[in-house]
This record gives structure tokens, C-alpha cells and sequence, in this order.
């Protein structure tokens, strides 16, 4: 591939049209700056070179319409579009669709792959996904799930559903069911864990949650569907809020840590999980039900992965029970 020499762009002035208010400047300035890396991006938001109505922003700033944002003049290499993502990925994602229409695509996301590039990672399912689907310009994540966290994802194909489904997910529209595998006897009787959460960036950078009164109101519904023995035990986990690492930390906080998690996790445990052959987090989306814009609903399920069924079937074996 031959190089191309870099390019300055001038100064941009940007007027938020009215379809586009209510989103986030971020992924408003990747939308409108086609091309530049997302790092670049979040650098100059961060630096505050980013100006709205004059004005400094944060990153999270949710635009309104007639908003006036100044971008500062961008040193980048000239492409003509990102580079092709392994065929073998791009087959895996669209194996891994659920659901589409002409609005919206749900797919079950594998473990290990993180929902959008940056932090070092140059793609994600939203990279892959505009690679899949070209003639969708209007491709965003509806929510995130950690790229360890396997399950169903979606993915808007037109604002209209993205912000019709950020204000069912705002209100109890949305019905959002995980499975997940956590360490010793979850008692039958514990069925919600109400914790506030707080979120902290260390210094290198990394995101960790901690349950603080100085945080959010957060709470999760849980249900024990199989016990493993005192080992451990198969609960369904609903979260009713959407915090950062909700469930996780929320099963840390009742003494049941998540198998195969690295940060908020038992080493001991996970390793002892790992060595049944359950080299993941054992986290995993297994339910959604969203209403639709024009009425109904659209309920959906997703398999567990071989990894996990496997290890399941093997603790079952392993006279734990």
C-alpha cells in the first residue's frame, strides 16, 4: 500500500442540525469527521480545542440543535477509507446477527470483542458493522457491553430508532436479562442488590466502579437458576439501572464474584473455572425485549457459547451439585 502525505484542515465551523440534537459531541464529530482517528478525536476534546457555542465542553456534552462547534485545524495522513477489516471477523459478526431490519440490527456479540475501537483496539463491532453494511450511514451503538461481556448488542441503522430506543432505555421500556456465573451459594432469598456506584479513572487510565454513597443510585435483580454446590451458582441478573460494570460490581458487593473476572473478580475462583476449560468472563446477555416505534415488541434470546455451555456441563460433572 503506498503512503499519501499528510493534510491540515482549516478551521471548521459545524452548525448542529435539529435530527441531530441530543447527541453526544463525540460520536457527533466522529460521524462528521470521516476519516480521522478516534484517538486524534478524544484528544482534542480533552485538550478542550473543541468548541461549542464558544464555549469548553466535556466529551459526554449532548448537543442541541443550532449548536455551533468550532473544530481546530487537523494534521492527519490522507486515506481513502480505513483499512479492511480480516474476513474471518467480518464473517464472525454477520453469523453472529440475530436480528435486522431496516432500522436496527441485534447481534450476539462474541466474548473478547470490544463494541468500538480506541484505547489501543483500531476496531470494533461498529467498525466491522460499517464494513458489513456500507449503504448504512447512520450505524451507532445503541449501549455498550464490555468486550469481555458476551450477548446481545444493538445497533441503530437510523437516528430515529437510536433515539427511540435511548428514551425507552431511559425509562422501564427495555428488558435486559444476563447470565452470569458467579462464585459460592447465592441464597435463594437475596433477589435485588440496591448499591450506589461510583466511577473512578485511575491514573493509567482504567475504569473502575466501586459502590460509594457519593455515587449513582444503581440497582439489579437477581434469580438463581442452578447451583454448582457451595462452588458456585448460575444466576439470571436484570439490571434496572445502567451503570458502568452494574452487575459486576453489584455481585462483587453481595460476596458473589463473577468467574473469569479480571478486575472486579476472585483469582482463585476464576482460575479453577479456567481450568474446567471456561477461559472467559462469565458474563453474558441472554435476554432483550424492546418495544418497537410503531408498536409491539420485538423479544429476542441468544445462545451461550461453546466455552460456556462446556464449562457448565462440566461442573455439573464434577459432582458439585
Amino acid at each position: 500500500m503506498t503512503t499519501t502525505p499528510s493534510q491540515t484542515t482549516g478551521v471548521q465551523m459545524l452548525v448542529v442540525a435539529p435530527e441531530l440534537a441530543g447527541q453526544r459531541i463525540d460520536n457527533y464529530l466522529r460521524n462528521q469527521l470521516k476519516g480521522v482517528p478516534k484517538t486524534l478525536i478524544y484528544r482534542i476534546l480533552r485538550k478542550g480545542e473543541v468548541r461549542v457555542n464558544k464555549g469548553r465542553i466535556k466529551p459526554e456534552y449532548k448537543l442541541q440543535a443550532g449548536d455551533v462547534v468550532r473544530v481546530p485545524p487537523l494534521r492527519l495522513a490522507e486515506r481513502d477509507e480505513c483499512a479492511p477489516l480480516a474476513s474471518s471477523l467480518l464473517e464472525r459478526l454477520e453469523a453472529a446477527i440475530v436480528h435486522e431490519d431496516k432500522a436496527l440490527i441485534v447481534l450476539n456479540k462474541p466474548a473478547g470483542i470490544a463494541v468500538h475501537g480506541g484505547s489501543g483496539l483500531s476496531f470494533g463491532v461498529i467498525e466491522a458493522l460499517r464494513q458489513l453494511r456500507p449503504d448504512a450511514k447512520e450505524l451507532e451503538l445503541v449501549h455498550r457491553l464490555d468486550r469481555d461481556t458476551s450477548g446481545l448488542l444493538m445497533v441503530a441503522k437510523k437516528r430515529s430508532m437510536l433515539r427511540h430506543l435511548h428514551q425507552a432505555l431511559r425509562g422501564d421500556g427495555v428488558d435486559k436479562r444476563y447470565l452470569a456465573l458467579v462464585r459460592g451459594r447465592w441464597d435463594s432469598g437475596k433477589k435485588q442488590v440496591s448499591a450506589p456506584l461510583l466511577k473512578n479513572t485511575l491514573r493509567s487510565g482504567e475504569r473502575m466502579v466501586d459502590v460509594s454513597v457519593e455515587g449513582k443510585d444503581a440497582l439489579t435483580l437477581f434469580k438463581v437458576l442452578r447451583r454448582f454446590g457451595d462452588f458456585a451458582t448460575l444466576v439470571e441478573a436484570s439490571p434496572v439501572t445502567g451503570r458502568t460494570h452494574q452487575i459486576r460490581v453489584h455481585a462483587r458487593h453481595a460476596g458473589h464474584v463473577i468467574a473469569g473476572d479480571g478486575k472486579y473478580g476472585d483469582d482463585d475462583f476464576s482460575r479453577e473455572v479456567r481450568e474446567l476449560g471456561g477461559k472467559r468472563l462469565f458474563l453474558h446477555a441472554y435476554s432483550l425485549r424492546i418495544p418497537l416505534p410503531e408498536g409491539g415488541e420485538l423479544e429476542l434470546e441468544a445462545p451461550v457459547d461453546e466455552t460456556w455451555s462446556r464449562t457448565l456441563e462440566r461442573l455439573g460433572g464434577a459432582a458439585r451439585d
